[in-house]
């Protein structure tokens, strides 16, 4: 993976021990939401459903998530993940790709307010989907594909962010629904 190079990436498999049921219990219980983002002057629907639930409001792609209260099944799923990756978060980023035209553009979760070498877990319940890492650069190079099966945890952390992009692309096979929970721990400047 990009853990010899500039970035410290693990992927856990199988860390949950329902993760049929997480599934469907996180899809029922989170009132997602289609926001608009702009891009070139131009407002586009999200390519995929987001719900920000946690402590702390959250801004990314200038949108701005006020602190939402934490659903039953996504606690359960926090509290695991926090003792897998032996920190803690306030915030989670909910995300609904819903068929295999749901993506996320390739970006660095680099925002100010996650510090300068956050960890992010990134929990994925449902159909497998394709990752893919870059190298920050200004020569294009390859990428690197990392699938990430139902039921498994993704940990950035260290330099990763500063080193790597990475996106979610849109795919022509056929796929079922994904959520993906992107914890991570946010700094509210007073």
């Amino acid at each position: 993976m990009v853990s010899a190079h500039g970035g410290d990436v693990v992927l856990v498999h199988d860390a949950f021990h329902a993760p049929d049921q997480l599934f469907e219990d996180i899809v029922s219980d989170t009132p997602w939401r289609q926001e608009e983002i702009t891009v070139f002057g131009r407002k586009h629907p999200m390519p995929r459903q987001t719900y920000w639930m946690g402590e702390v409001p959250y801004s990314y792609s200038g949108l701005t998530n006020p602190p939402e209260g934490v659903s039953d099944p996504v606690a359960k799923v926090w509290h695991h993940v926090e003792r897998l990756c032996q920190t803690t978060f306030n915030g989670v980023l909910l995300n609904l790709y819903r068929d295999g035209r749901d993506s996320m553009g390739w970006h660095a979760d680099d925002e100010k307010s996650l510090g300068p070498q956050p960890i992010i877990a990134s929990v994925n319940l449902g159909a497998e989907r394709r990752l893919r890492f870059k190298r920050r650069s200004k020569t294009p190079g390859e990428s690197i594909p990392v699938d990430l099966p139902h039921g498994s945890v993704l940990v950035m952390r260290g330099d990763t962010q500063r080193n790597w992009l990475h996106c979610v692309p849109k795919t022509a096979k056929i796929v079922g629904p994904r959520v993906n929970l992107t914890f991570r721990l946010v700094d509210v400047e007073p």
